[in-house]
């Protein structure tokens, strides 16, 4: 038995499909469908019931899925293992960054980091905080970048921004002249917002409640500079992060009070799962490279 065969059932099982699976492993539909064939034979056993339309695992085929993960997990953190022998010469750290953040500092670490460890490779993955917490609990990524705070009982942590959150409007907007403002005065304003992937939605959200009303929602984006464009397009004003509202000299950035508004960002990682010498030595790198910045 190969471990390709368990690694493959495993990915048919996760997408429900023999065809979908075949894509994301970039081989073809018959190939992992003769692998599975050949797992089945070699096993003595049917894993997924055929008599149906959907793909069904037979009583056989969850206890097979059962330790193949177990299986697939072993053989992970002995790839590690050898990584960490090989003394960092190699490696690979998958990274979970939120795409409202102003990243400019991130490739410059990654840059220095590169130089130092030149075939260390990364896999940089963007996502909203709440997927991005997902994905670190469920060993998807080593690493990742949210808002914080975050569940201590499951991940370790540490902060490395603390950032305003401001009102931007366009400049006609009857607010525009203000350098500051009060955010119940914003009570009958549209709002552009963030998806429910991004807790800074659920912040702006509280944040309005604690100001006595609840936004009137007009549309929503997972992208930064498209709110900013719909700001100016006079869609409605949005709340974003004091650097990005740096980005578009269109639009006119406000501090918000009553309350004011701030967000915490910080990286973590798994307590229950296993972090490459190659991903310690990176947090390492980057925290000492922060606490330079700052």
């Amino acid at each position: 038995m190969d471990i390709k065969h368990l690694q493959y059932f495993i990915e048919v099982t996760k997408f429900n499909s023999f065809t979908r699976a075949a894509d994301h492993l970039f081989i073809t539909q018959p190939t992992i469908s003769k692998m599975i064939k050949n797992l089945e034979t070699e096993l003595g056993v049917e894993l997924f019931d055929r008599s149906r339309k959907q793909m069904i695992l037979t009583d056989a085929g969850r206890v097979v899925l059962e330790q193949a993960k177990l299986i697939d997990k072993a053989f992970h953190n002995l790839e590690t293992e050898m990584d960490n022998l090989l003394g960092l010469k190699k490696g690979h750290i998958r990274i979970g960054l939120p795409p409202i953040i102003d990243a400019s500092f991130f490739p410059r670490i990654l840059s220095r980091f590169h130089e130092d460890y030149p075939n260390i490779t990364f896999q940089l993955v963007e996502d909203g905080s709440k997927k991005i917490e997902e994905s670190v609990q469920n060993d998807l990524i080593d690493i990742g970048v949210i808002v914080l705070p975050t569940n201590t009982a499951l991940f370790h942590h540490f902060a490395f921004l603390e950032e305003d959150i401001n009102l931007i409007v366009h400049p006609s907007h009857q607010y525009a002249c203000r350098e500051e403002i009060d955010l119940a005065d914003l009570e009958n304003e549209s709002f552009i917002l963030f998806n429910k992937d991004y807790v800074l939605r659920d912040l702006v959200i509280s944040s309005c409640n604690e100001a006595g009303f609840s936004p009137h929602i007009v549309t929503e984006s997972s992208r930064w500079d498209f709110i900013e464009e719909m700001v100016y397009c006079r869609l409605g004003v949005s709340l974003l992060p004091e650097s990005l509202c740096r980005k578009d000299e269109r639009i006119k950035s406000i501090k918000v009070k009553k309350p004011s508004i701030s967000w915490n960002l910080g990286f973590i990682w798994s307590k229950d799962h296993y972090l490459s010498c190659a991903a310690k030595e990176w947090l390492k790198y980057t925290r000492e490279a922060l606490s330079h910045k700052e």
